[in-house]
């Protein structure tokens, strides 16, 4: 099943909350640099909102790159409760959802994928 309108909605309204915060009103160190939200999906009944984050790490260095993202979930995890106390004022929400954040992915799986169509040679 897709997601319902409410849910679509109040993830878009938390994506832009958390963006927002992320730019002016974290001060967090370990949440400086390029942090992106890339989505967020809420669950039916509204109790947790899945927040997907795109970390721009420039270090060619796999484990920088991962270690970095992992101070960037800690520091997210641990500025969760301000977050959601925003995003109760901001939206007026009865009940604000737990925030679950995870690293986004996609990018490269993409980039996978393409890797896998150029090895085939399909011209």
């Amino acid at each position: 099943m897709g997601k319902g309108y409410r849910q679509g909605r109040l993830g878009v309204e938390i994506k832009k909350t958390i963006s927002s915060m992320l730019l002016r009103e974290l001060k967090d160190p370990r949440l400086s640099g390029m942090i992106s939200i890339t989505d967020v999906d809420v669950t039916r009944d509204g109790s947790y909102a899945t927040c997907y984050v795109t970390v721009l790490d420039l270090s060619q260095d796999p484990d920088q790159a991962k270690a970095r993202e992992e101070e960037v979930l800690e520091g997210l995890k641990s500025s969760a409760p301000v977050i959601r106390g925003e995003i109760g004022k901001g939206l007026k929400l009865r009940r604000v959802p737990e925030l679950i954040f995870k690293i986004d992915r996609s990018m490269e799986y993409g980039t996978h994928i393409d890797e896998m169509l150029k090895k085939l040679d399909l011209d």
